[in-house]
């Protein structure tokens, strides 16, 4: 059992410490956040026994691997804090806000004979890694092409305070595809350059809910991104990320091969449907979805079996750093006009087995 020391008590934390207590291989010894009642709430609701401030987490002596939920703009800070106590980290998305930064991070805790690992972990779930077993299957004939799309017109309606959903490091970009990008990475490897255009359709926004509603924040990032991606393995794809449509559509991941089209489920799940059409034929067929459907955290159950095992993790640091870049360069490119190349690259983890379950040891 491999001890756990969450900081940041916000809302996905709950999904976190939820599913950490059906997993029999990690145990959550202390919570933290810069609120400290909150976290001592959070504890005492999950039965967690030591709560507080997060240097009191992170240099716990039962403390063995700090999970890192904080806002996007603390994340390396924070990380770099629990590495340089010798703890390993699992980060949530993004790993940093700039290519440079995470660099640093992963050479710091290679350094120091310390794991990064990161989220988006959904990729491990039944749904992609059933789509990943087909391809490489010969499922759908050699792979060449795949389109994504996430719209909608912005979370401000339903949102209570989603000024930050329009700050640096977030926007549909930034908060949203992590997700799509390391579905897509996972599924081709690595991405050589990429090519984008980005928009704002509005510099201010207006709050439509809760106690600020009707007030209105600036927008700092582009609100409509749509991509070109080139991957090293050859295959290609486009993806769209928006808060300007009136039509909301998510979950759309479609990779194109010789012989058929493959519908993936939303890469912000776990689970499925897959849908398979063949050349020729008219109609969509269901594909079997098989492995865990548990949710947020598997990421870091897979990475403690890894740590003790002595082989690689999953969702590597190495993998969020390169959809960092990825992310970063779609930027640079929608402000400049050009091609941008990745210098950053990965190894592709290979599929889980289809019995894998986080739930037994």
């Amino acid at each position: 059992m491999i001890g756990i020391g969450i900081i940041g008590c916000g809302n996905i934390s709950h999904a976190y410490l939820r599913n950490f207590q059906t997993f029999p291989e990690v145990k959550v010894v202390g919570v933290a956040d810069l609120d400290v009642e909150r976290a001592r709430e959070t504890a005492e609701q999950y039965g967690v026994p030591v709560w507080g401030e997060a240097s009191e987490v992170i240099n716990h002596p039962d403390v063995e691997l700090v999970v890192n939920l904080t806002v996007p703009a603390a994340h390396v800070e924070v990380s770099l804090t629990a590495v340089r106590a010798g703890k390993h980290v699992y980060v949530e998305k993004p790993l940093a806000l700039d290519p440079e930064a995470g660099r640093a991070l992963l050479e710091e805790a290679d350094k120091l004979g310390v794991r990064v690992g990161c989220a988006p972990d959904t990729f491990l779930g039944a749904g992609l890694q059933s789509a990943l077993r087909a391809v490489a299957g010969g499922q759908i004939g050699v792979p060449g092409s795949a389109l994504t799309l996430l719209q909608g017109p912005g979370p401000e309606a339903w949102h209570p305070s989603p000024a930050f959903f329009y700050q640096r490091g977030a926007g549909p970009l930034f908060d949203m595809g992590p997700y799509y990008l390391t579905a897509l990475a996972v599924l081709f490897g690595p991405v050589t350059r990429v090519a984008a255009n980005g928009s704002r359709a509005h510099t201010r926004r207006r709050v439509g809910s809760g106690p600020l509603a009707g007030t209105e924040f600036d927008v700092e990032v582009f609100t409509h991104v749509s991509a070109l991606l080139e991957f090293a393995s050859g295959q290609n794809a486009t993806a769209v990320f928006s808060f300007d449509s009136p039509l909301p559509r998510h979950g759309f991941i479609e990779i194109t091969g010789t012989e058929a089209t493959l519908a993936a489920p939303d890469p912000n799940t776990f689970a499925g449907p897959l849908r398979l059409r063949r050349l020729g034929e008219g109609d969509w067929m269901e594909l079997p979805v098989e492995g865990t459907t548990v949710g947020r955290g598997i990421g870091v159950v897979e990475m403690a079996r890894a740590i003790a095992a002595g082989r690689p993790h999953r969702a590597s640091g190495e993998l969020a750093l390169h959809v960092v870049d990825v992310m970063c360069a779609i930027v640079e490119s929608a402000e400049q006009g050009r091609f941008v190349p990745i210098a950053s690259t990965f190894e592709q983890p290979p599929p889980l087995p289809e019995d894998w379950d986080p739930a037994s040891a």
